[in-house]
């Protein structure tokens, strides 16, 4: 039998074909149990009534209850007009305005003289307050004292065209939950968990979010909501993960030999981090367990992530295996390439590139020389995963830039092996726990939260753009003291044009202002040969300043680099101007990052800036960056083939509750392995309903 959560939304009074046609395209509402579960993103506190003497301009949203006293028309032009309704209550006298393209309606369905529940966000105009288009009730119809908490819910441009308003959609929830009042809804989650964790009954939840009593029932009933979607999403990634564990046997990597051993004793000319060792011990247990590695290291610019991939690459040449490294470019995978043989620098092993720019018999010579066994380490770009590289045995594949790659490209590489290779994906971005446990559940995780020894801190300044003097003085202050400087311009897709003219302009001034120094520059629109040529001329210190767009984010590493100048540094997100500042103080000397923006900037911009002149630190960065931004789309999610949709809980605020849910998810798992003990049915069979479409459902008996 139907559920009435099922039943077409074009059957609930006020929706009809047309707007069951809109709902279901702009928001994927095709049913009531979608409609219950479009959750309000705000609420009023509709409860009270205040008196316009009460007022004062800083207030977000009022109601007030009187009448209007008359109207006045004013002509704006052919096609619209100003209506403004003078409106007392007894207590003082204020404006309601309206610009329209006719007022018929207006004066029609609130006549002057008519007691009228008038609500929105008061203003003051000519010294006198005011409310633009505000929401009005007839005050004989309304009970202002069971209004309570007055939902409100997104809609598109679109929806609102058509006449579906956050108030429209607000008189369909209130349709449908009039509805489900008399009618059981099926529980989602167990007595074991709901009855410990004091939350609410799912049926309380789902009618007390759209209309709450009060912000206590509406805070527990999000609670109840947040906590169920977080749970099933960490229960989805761990039962994934355990489904994997079982089905891929990994490699056994049973010893450490000749080569690692020589690496260590000949080559590594310093002592690793305290960090690096603890990682390399996490990584020693899973490529000797017997049963694949899944593992995301995380580490800050210049931590020491590519030495320790390395290192374990060594390990899996000592056992008879092949390795590979993966990059999301040809500037990063040649610059892997370079590190990893200077590392090397004397050892029998061969380490080669694969990328676009490698073509005809010096890549045929490369195919058959991998497939031979004969290359212990192949370096490249997306290349890598053609279906003609063939790995004579693959046993560790690395990918750099994880969030860059999506699952299937990984797939792929899984591919190249009798077995699935052991897997190392690294990311320079650092991910705050709380969205690691979420975006790469499947992934156990391993961070190196130290930098070498001797490095100092990049020292952060903020410049206005009308302090040009100063900000070049200090660029040649550097220059002759024998450093070298980046200077960044924005490059953003939707007004590239504009940005390009501007970096070629800023180039050319910049040739004026430096004329006894050598200047390269850098874009994306560049040749590829023609961006290697400039890039390597600043590598080998031939020139003193790259004038570059975010092409050298990742991959360049230029120790005698100590300056990054970021221009219009207010158009870039927190991550991208850390990944940026990484460029420098890779060296012995201190290096400087220069912010340089405007005087009009946003408080969000503000404080961005201020972040990032406060620390180094890049978690401390990505958790205000995630608080500051939202989670947004997730970006990443696909990495672990396991893609959500979060319709109410929030990644950046609700970490607490991520906890949690992990913690009750992990004790599902924990004690019933096999998903099929009788006291879980319901969440198995509620798991199955939400993943219906992306879980291979084969793996559970």
């Amino acid at each position: 039998m139907q559920s009435i959560l099922e039943q077409d939304i074009m059957y609930l009074p006020g929706v009809g074909p047309n707007r069951k046609k809109i709902l279901s395209t702009e928001l994927g509402i095709n049913t009531f149990g979608d409609l219950l579960e479009y959750y309000p993103y705000k609420y009023v506190d509709r409860s009270r009534i205040y008196t316009i003497n009460e007022l004062t301009s800083d207030m977000p949203f009022v109601q007030l209850k009187g009448r209007v006293l008359s109207y006045d028309e004013y002509e704006l032009g052919k096609r619209r007009k100003r209506l403004v309704g003078h409106f007392s209550d007894g207590h003082g006298v204020m404006d309601l305005v309206w610009f329209l393209p006719s007022t018929k309606y207006i004066l029609q369905t609130y006549p002057a003289g008519r007691e009228l529940i008038i609500f929105g966000r008061p203003t003051v105009y000519n010294g006198r307050y005011q409310i633009a288009h505000p929401e009005i009730d007839d005050a004989s119809q309304t009970d202002v004292t069971k209004m309570g908490m007055q939902p409100y819910y997104s809609t598109t441009e679109a929806m609102k065209k058509r006449g579906l308003t956050s108030r429209s959609m607000e008189r369909l929830t209130q349709t449908l939950t009039a509805k489900l009042q008399q009618v059981e809804l099926p529980e989602t989650l167990p007595d074991f968990i709901v009855a410990p964790l004091h939350l609410m009954s799912r049926k309380e939840a789902l009618l007390g979010v759209h209309y709450p009593k009060n912000t206590s029932e509406m805070q527990l009933a999000r609670q109840r909501l947040k906590f169920e979607e977080l749970f099933y999403v960490q229960l989805n990634i761990l039962r994934y993960s355990l489904s994997n564990r079982r089905r891929y046997r990994g490699y056994v990597f049973r010893h450490v030999g000749k080569v690692f051993n020589t690496f260590y004793k000949n080559n590594l000319h310093f002592e690793l981090t305290g960090a690096q060792k603890r990682v390399m011990h996490e990584i020693r247990a899973d490529i000797g367990s017997g049963r694949q590695m899944n593992r995301l290291l995380q580490g800050d610019v210049g931590s020491g992530k590519t030495l320790v991939a390395l290192m374990s690459m060594l390990i899996a040449i000592d056992n008879g295996f092949q390795a590979c490294i993966m990059a999301p470019t040809e500037i990063l995978a040649e610059q892997h390439l370079q590190t990893i043989r200077s590392f090397l620098t004397g050892m029998p092993l061969r380490v080669e590139l694969l990328t676009g720019m490698v073509k005809g018999k010096k890549r045929e010579t490369l195919l058959a020389d991998l497939a031979a066994g004969e290359i212990n380490i192949l370096v490249g770009t997306h290349a890598l995963i053609e279906d003609n590289v063939v790995f004579n045995s693959l046993g560790l594949a690395v990918i750099d830039e994880q969030h860059r790659f999506g699952v299937a490209q990984r797939a792929r590489l899984w591919k190249k092996s009798k077995n699935p290779p052991h897997v190392l994906v690294m990311t320079a971005t650092p991910i705050p726990r709380t969205l690691a446990m979420t975006l790469y559940g499947d992934l156990d995780v391993s961070v190196i939260d130290e930098l070498p020894p001797g490095r100092k801190p990049v020292m952060t300044i903020h410049k206005y753009d009308d302090q040009q003097t100063s900000l070049y003085n200090g660029i040649r202050q550097q220059v002759l003291l024998g450093r070298q400087v980046y200077i960044v311009y924005p490059l953003i897709s939707e007004s590239e044009k504009m940005d390009l003219k501007n970096l070629e302009q800023g180039y050319e001034t910049l040739c004026k202002v430096f004329p006894d120094m050598h200047l390269s520059k850098v874009h994306g629109k560049m040749k590829a040969a023609e961006k290697e040529a400039e890039m390597e001329k600043f590598v080998k210190g031939e020139t003193q300043i790259l004038v570059s767009t975010t092409v050298i984010e990742v991959g360049v590493n230029v120790p005698n680099a100590s300056v990054m100048v970021i221009l219009e540094a207010q158009r870039f997100g927190l991550s991208q101007l850390h990944q940026l500042r990484g460029r420098v103080g890779r060296g012995a000397d201190q290096s400087f990052c220069i912010l340089v923006t405007n005087h009009k900037l946003t408080k969000e911009t503000s404080k961005r800036i201020d972040i990032m002149c406060q620390t180094n630190d890049g978690f401390k960065i990505a958790e205000a960056d995630l608080k500051l931004r939202g989670p947004g789309d997730l970006e990443g999610t696909q990495q672990s083939g396991m893609a959500f949709d979060l319709k109410i809980a929030n990644i950046a605020t609700d970490g607490q509750l991520v906890a949690l849910a992990r913690e009750q998810a992990q004790k599902i798992i924990d004690g019933d392995p096999e998903c099929n003990k009788p006291e879980n049915a319901m969440l198995w069979t509620r798991l199955r309903q939400l993943h219906k479409d992306d879980v291979n459902w084969g793996d559970i008996s």
